[in-house]
């Protein structure tokens, strides 16, 4: 490989931070390879089994503190941050109307895989186009990468009590990505401090108490899991917590003070499709599977399934205001012939029929509510 002096580096460094904001990140940094430190902290994580039915993130565990065995030759990973909040979104009045469908605000648009791994990709190839051929990869929530952990070691921001990472000037709506390369480009120095002092709001805010301490999330209580990598049926304590919250959970974001710097995104891809920012429960309801894999083709709402994505409107209507109309859906879904729907179509009847009531919304009842955006 080509030899560069110090200098060169440096300002192949600052070329490459230019191109990256030219590309649509917010923010670029570079860092090493090296994460052993976070090793007997992810191990006891593990440990705890708070990764639930995520049993990838069990795997590669040598990888994951030394991301160079991910690809060989690496010696350097730049590390992105992209806004992926729409503007003019709606959230707590979504929130307020359990009879609306609450889709976390990141995945209402395109994949933010491609989107965020094209872009990447680009990266790289203008990287090849200043200095010739040399070996990159990109990386985007995928493989087993640490990437809160390279984030904040690039200098991108701190990890908040929610374990989000943080920044100052950017709030925590943003997305995360990698391009892994064979350089030795200069590292950026990391960030060391932390900015979340005495709050401990995004803990207390948690529908299901699923921040356990702060910095430790168990996974098997957050709502985001429950309602799109758990696979099988959702835990019956836990479904008058979800509310309308059909795929994902941003409670803990709507809540961090640190968010009132946030902005919003300006990538097209990002709008989101087929009104799914201000749907109701029972129009969702009415597509069926062809429809869900024509509307969700190159989106990360995909990932729930068919069965899943039923399962997740009919917890959220036994969380509604009811009526015949939900009544009539639930019944035909507990015909259907899906156990894994019908078996929570049926919670949701006798949950309405029961007249029962739980603050799945404690966000709401938040003194900062009123100053967060509607």
């Amino acid at each position: 490989m080509t030899q560069y002096d110090p200098e060169t580096l440096q300002s192949l460094a600052n070329l490459i931070k230019e191109r990256a904001i030219s590309l649509g990140f917010q923010q670029c940094g570079i860092t090493g390879t090296d994460l052993s430190a976070e090793a007997d902290a992810l191990q006891d994580w593990l440990d705890k089994g708070y990764q639930g039915e995520m049993s990838y993130l069990e795997n590669n565990f040598d990888k994951r503190i030394n991301p160079a065995l991910l690809t060989e030759g690496t010696q350097r990973i730049i590390c992105v941050r992209m806004n992926c909040l729409p503007p003019d979104t709606d959230t707590i009045k979504i929130l307020k109307n359990s009879d609306q469908a609450y889709i976390s605000r990141y995945t209402m648009g395109r994949d933010y895989h491609k989107v965020m791994r094209k872009k990447l990709t680009r990266l790289g190839k203008e990287i090849e186009a200043l200095i010739g051929e040399f070996g990159y990869r990109p990386f985007v929530d995928s493989a087993p990468v640490l990437e809160r952990s390279l984030a904040r070691n690039s200098g991108l921001g701190w990890q908040g009590k929610h374990t989000l990472i943080l920044n100052r000037e950017a709030g925590s709506w943003f997305l995360l990505g990698e391009l892994f390369v064979d350089l030795p480009l200069p590292i950026d120095p990391p960030y060391t401090e932390e900015h979340c002092g005495q709050c401990q709001a995004c803990i207390d805010i948690c529908p299901t108490q699923a921040i356990v301490a702060p910095y430790q999330l168990d996974a098997r209580r957050c709502i985001s899991y429950l309602t799109i990598e758990l696979k099988g049926s959702i835990p019956e304590e836990f479904r008058p917590l979800i509310g309308n919250r059909i795929f994902g959970c941003d409670d803990c974001q709507l809540i961090c003070p640190w968010n009132r710097f946030a902005q919003a995104s300006d990538e097209k891809d990002f709008t989101p499709r087929h009104q799914l920012d201000k749907i109701s429960l029972l129009e969702l309801l009415e597509w069926d599977e062809a429809t869900f894999l024509k509307r969700t083709e190159g989106s990360a709402i995909r990932r729930t399934g068919f069965s899943g994505w039923q399962r997740n409107i009919a917890v959220a209507l036994g969380n509604s205001r009811g009526g015949e109309q939900v009544t009539q859906a639930l019944k035909k879904l507990v015909e259907a012939g899906d156990p894994l729907v019908s078996e929570h179509a049926l919670w949701a009847l006798n949950h309405l029929d029961s007249g029962a009531t739980a603050n799945s919304t404690p966000i709401l009842d938040h003194p900062r509510v009123d100053k967060l955006p509607d």
